[in-house]
């Protein structure tokens, strides 16, 4: 190993160390579905156009809500193909549906999931748990041949875990099927948006010929 790689694992670590805190402190934590760099945006079964919004939406949304939530509640954002995740913690009722109308107002978005429940804000090592808990999902998917991993957005909180993504039924079957069986998962939902078959031979067609 070189001198220069020796320096550069461990910055790699701190970075990494550095956003998994600052995902778990915030009041207001967004998470956008899908592409984050390059090969991954290539991948991805959203349009850039979807892909653009999700972004957008995501942080529209993060500067909305502390004037809606404060410090009462701790709000996850998931904007997926223009539709948008709640999950996470609120006081009561009346925030859990204010939270769902400031959503519903940011332009671009087409649906509200509001999956907020009416319990005390979730610590730090419940936060932690889940984050690990995504990464073994995400690690089960990798290893999966009959998945395309970069396809399904995975979303976890105390236990429960959310699927989201643009996957054929038998796609959708296999990723359930599988998250079932990671340890610390006590539910799995799937909000997957179908597609049939064909038309995911015509997106792999369409990414072959970009590449």
């Amino acid at each position: 190993m070189t001198k220069l790689q020796r320096m550069a694992r461990p910055l790699a670590v701190i970075a990494l160390a550095g956003a998994l805190v600052a995902m778990l402190q915030g009041c207001v934590g967004v998470v956008v579905g899908g592409a984050v760099v390059g090969g991954f945006a290539a991948t991805d079964r959203r349009t850039l156009g979807a892909q653009t919004e999700d972004k957008e939406i995501a942080v529209k949304a993060n500067a909305r809500l502390p004037s809606v939530v404060g410090d009462s509640g701790h709000v996850d954002i998931t904007s997926y193909d223009r539709h948008v995740l709640l999950t996470g913690e609120v006081k009561d009722e009346q925030m859990k549906q204010a939270v769902g109308d400031e959503i519903k107002q940011i332009p671009g978005v087409q649906g509200v999931m509001n999956e907020l429940e009416i319990v005390g804000i979730s610590n730090f090592g419940s936060r932690s748990n889940d984050l690990f808990i995504t990464s073994k999902i995400s690690a089960t998917f990798v290893n999966e041949r009959g998945l395309n991993a970069n396809s399904i957005k995975v979303v976890t909180e105390r236990g429960t875990v959310y699927l989201l993504g643009r996957v054929t039924q038998h796609e959708g079957e296999i990723a359930a099927s599988l998250v079932s069986g990671v340890s610390g998962v006590t539910r799995v939902i799937k909000m997957f948006e179908y597609i049939s078959d064909d038309e995911l031979k015509e997106m792999n067609g369409a990414q072959g010929a970009r590449s």
